[in-house]
């Protein structure tokens, strides 16, 4: 509390006396946000965060946390990730009454204080004044009194009394004087500026968009407002000349290239989705005097940690200068995801997730706008970035900043020079076992600050449907070895804790410091003298040394987690791998088949060895898969000297040696011949993603990497796709997706069928465009993507199988909706 009370008195005493001295933000006639002391381009990145308000504000009275203790921790990690800029569409039917009086609450409160701490760190902020709508997502809304909930959202911009209810929350808000600066919005020189509304629906013609958008400037101005004011203009395309007609300083924009909410992880390519961010509209007059800003956007559903830097880098090309993901999680929520089931971002628990959006942060500020890398798979390298879907990598190379999003094994341009190392996993810097990020920033010659995060653990879907009484993510305090190879340090320094109750004390040899576990720590060389006495309390940018956030471990019994192979063959034996996780480690992880029994006096086993971190291995020999069938087996963690054991996947105690064991549940695999047909489909319905086009009709697509890449040997031999035919199909297509995010096709033409089968020959597959699946958001953008550079179809590179059909195929919709027609494509296989 203390050093809040102090923190609170600086601010102000800064903002107080040095306000003049606060550079701001304004844009010049050709568009271009510049600070107002250097003239500079300005340019910000950073996030949507939405605890003060709805789910994620009751979620934290749900758990009985405190919200601005949430606060401080969330904003330390943005300060981590080097953010530098923070939206929200503030929630008005929780700060207003049927009028639209502004009302002094814990919301506006908590927006104030999360205000507060953004500056502490630096973060500039831009307020969308309104939603429109209600705040109950993913709950049921709640009753609040608020002028939305008498209007429907499109008839809330023409609705008189509506509008008049606006123009009084609007100004209320801007006027509204924060107690923890001090300032007015209006006034606050870390406010950038303000937006009208979120996503506004405009139905009406285009003089009465304008009279609207007019009535609210004319509201803010009359507040004395100086700040740039900002309006959406990616919906309502009808609507587009009407925007640009106003006095507006700004335009927004958001940017969901692979759609939402698909309710399961989605796993491929997507960096031809992001390739590029064509503006239909870029003619209109007034377009280019306009400041752009995406005030969204999210590659939805997926965890990987390739995509972030690209899409920055696609942005920088088409002129945004404000970035802003929507949208972060709140740590003390995040292991379950709640909030937003599509979206999932947080240091702790989606930490290679975070460290590619810290390095898209440094994109934003480096990459000058404008500028095209070309054209995927060209992009991929831009400036100082690199990201590989391959590898599910993000990363950054400068001689003073190396940062990486997964594993790598690019060396550093100048490792003599470093001053900033991020990571996950590996590099020729770093050795690390841990499943947490991990920073290394030097404070002076020979003096280095190392942060450790917490390990974090997928044990279930993120995006499936959420709930508080399901863990999605899990964390453990794990301790591993880590090894550091940096010039400037050398082999032998030594390592003391800076946080809270860190007591840890030690001196590393050959670079190595043993059992490290998550904190802060100071490494000093014991080669160099520092020149000061590091502390604790010395500040370091926008952080004290001693910081640290994390949260702490939910694990309290063994969990394992464990995904079958989709097949494997007779006679060949194949690698089972799972990760083991609990309060401590096990002493040993054993698998027993279904073959095993009480009665026999000697029961087969094989024990599975950690390999790295938690994932424990072992080898099936070829003699236990002798016929076609199933592999059925179980997982044994045992502890306790061998006295205690949990079976999995049931999750029971005892094993099944027991003679009380009567649990029936295995993990299981099915086994087949090594020359049989790699089989993909059995229906059309099985297909992930159905989308209707112009052209084609429809697209239908599948997953299927899993089927092929356990059959490497099968699939080296297969030289047709088959279908099994059983009416008529015209104007149809048939291919793959690879891992480079190509689609190679080939026409479902009647003279390839025998018997109701058609054969495919897979050396006639042509490069065509890939379906970007599901449409984007904005709607305006492309729905393909046309590659210029030709990469030969590779057979061990099939990720996806997909179907087209044009108009002239006859009942392709009952395919999808199971009607008479989904019979007409039966078994689908490889041979």
């Amino acid at each position: 509390m203390k050093r809040h009370l102090f923190t609170f008195i600086l601010l102000l005493l800064v903002i107080g006396v040095r306000a003049e001295k606060i550079p701001t933000v304004y844009v010049d006639a050709y568009g271009v946000m510049r600070w107002s002391d250097t003239k500079k381009e300005a340019s910000f990145y950073g996030v949507n965060y939405t605890l003060p308000f709805a789910h994620a504000y009751r979620a934290i009275g749900y758990l009985g946390l405190d919200h601005q203790a949430a606060i401080d921790q969330d904003v330390y990690h943005f300060a981590r990730l080097g953010f530098n800029a923070y939206r929200i569409h503030v929630w008005d039917v929780e700060l207003s009454d049927s009028l639209g009086n502004l009302q002094a609450n814990h919301h506006l409160d908590l927006l104030d204080y999360l205000i507060a701490r953004l500056q502490e760190r630096g973060i500039r902020i831009v307020i969308t004044a309104q939603t429109n709508f209600g705040n109950g997502y993913p709950e049921h809304n709640q009753p609040t009194g608020g002028f939305s909930y008498l209007y429907d959202k499109c008839s809330i911009h023409s609705h008189p009394d509506a509008i008049a209810a606006q123009e009084r929350y609007i100004a209320s808000l801007v006027k509204h004087v924060n107690p923890y600066t001090g300032r007015a919005y209006l006034n606050d020189p870390y406010i950038v500026g303000f937006e009208i509304n979120n996503e506004p629906c405009h139905t009406g013609t285009q003089a009465e968009t304008k009279t609207y958008i007019d009535r609210m400037l004319t509201a803010i101005k009359q507040t004395g407002n100086r700040k740039p004011v900002f309006y959406n203009v990616s919906h309502n395309l009808q609507q587009v000349e009407a925007y640009y007609a106003t006095t507006i300083a700004g335009t927004t924009y958001q940017w969901y290239p692979i759609g939402l909410v698909s309710g399961h992880t989605r796993r491929g390519n997507f960096l031809p989705y992001v390739d590029d961010y064509p503006i239909p509209f870029h003619t209109v007059k007034g377009f280019k005097q306009k400041a752009r800003l995406v005030y969204e956007f999210d590659p939805a559903d997926i965890t990987y940690a390739y995509m972030y830097p690209a899409m920055t880098r696609t942005f920088r090309t088409s002129g945004f200068q404000w970035i802003t993901q929507f949208a972060y999680d709140p740590m003390e929520m995040a292991w379950a995801n709640t909030e937003y089931q599509t979206h999932f971002l947080n240091l702790a628990y989606t930490p290679q997730k975070a460290l590619s959006m810290k390095i898209a942060a440094e994109a934003a500020r480096l990459l000058p706008l404008h500028v095209s890398y070309g054209t995927y798979p060209a992009d991929t390298t831009f400036g100082a970035f690199r990201v590989s879907y391959v590898q599910d990598l993000s990363e950054m190379n400068t001689p003073e900043k190396f940062f990486y999003s997964n594993t790598t094994h690019t060396r550093p341009v100048a490792p003599e020079r470093l001053q900033s190392i991020a990571g996950y996993g590996n590099s020729p810097l770093v050795s690390y076992e841990g499943m947490g990020a991990y920073f290394i920033d030097r404070l002076e010659a020979g003096t280095w600050r190392l942060e450790v995060m917490p390990d974090a653990i997928e044990v279930s879907d993120p995006f499936a449907k959420p709930s508080l009484r399901k863990e999605v993510v899990t964390i453990l305090h794990g301790s591993w070895p880590m090894t550091l190879r940096l010039p400037d340090l050398g082999d032998a320094f030594t390592i003391t804790g800076l946080n809270s109750a860190n007591t840890y004390q030690a001196t590393a040899l050959s670079g190595v410091i043993e059992q490290l576990t998550p904190g802060v720590y100071l490494l000093q060389s014991n080669r160099q003298k520092p020149t000061r006495q590091w502390t604790a309390e010395h500040l370091f940018g926008n952080i004290r040394l001693g910081e640290y956030v994390a949260p702490q471990t939910r694990v309290a019994t063994d969990q394992v987690i464990h995904h079958p192979l989709a097949t494997v063959e007779t006679d060949c034996p194949f690698v089972i791998e799972a990760q083991v996780i609990g309060p401590t480690t096990p002493d040993s992880v054993i698998l027993y088949t279904d073959k095993v029994s009480f009665w026999a006096a000697h029961n087969p086993h094989i024990k599975l060895t950690r390999t790295h971190g938690y994932t424990y291995r072992a080898t099936i020999p070829a003699q236990q898969v002798k016929e076609e069938g199933s592999f059925r087996y179980n997982i044994v963690v045992c502890r306790d000297g061998g006295r205690k054991h949990q079976s999995f996947p049931a999750n029971v105690s005892g094993m099944p040696l027991d003679w009380d064991y009567t649990s029936t549940c295995y993990f299981t695999i099915p086994v087949v011949a090594p020359a049989s047909p790699i089989r993909l489909l059995t229906t059309l319905a099985q297909c992930d993603h159905f989308e209707q086009k112009e052209s084609p009709h429809l697209v239908l697509r599948k997953y299927i990497k899993d089927l092929v890449t356990c059959r490497t040997e099968r699939l080296r031999q297969c030289t047709h796709l088959c279908l099994e035919v059983k009416q008529p199909i015209l104007g149809a297509s048939a291919g793959f997706v690879t891992s480079d995010g190509y689609t190679y096709r080939l026409s479902l033409s009647s003279d390839r069928s025998t018997a109701g089968i058609i054969r495919m020959p897979l050396s006639e597959l042509e490069q065509s465009y890939t379906a970007l699946l599901p449409v984007p958001y904005p709607t305006f953008l492309d729905t393909r993507f046309h590659p210029t550079t030709p990469i030969p179809f590779d057979i061990h590179k099939i990720e996806s199988i997909e179907f087209t059909f044009s108009q002239a195929s006859g009942e392709v919709d009952d395919q999808v909706s199971g009607g008479a027609g989904s019979k007409a494509v039966g078994n689908v296989w490889l041979e």
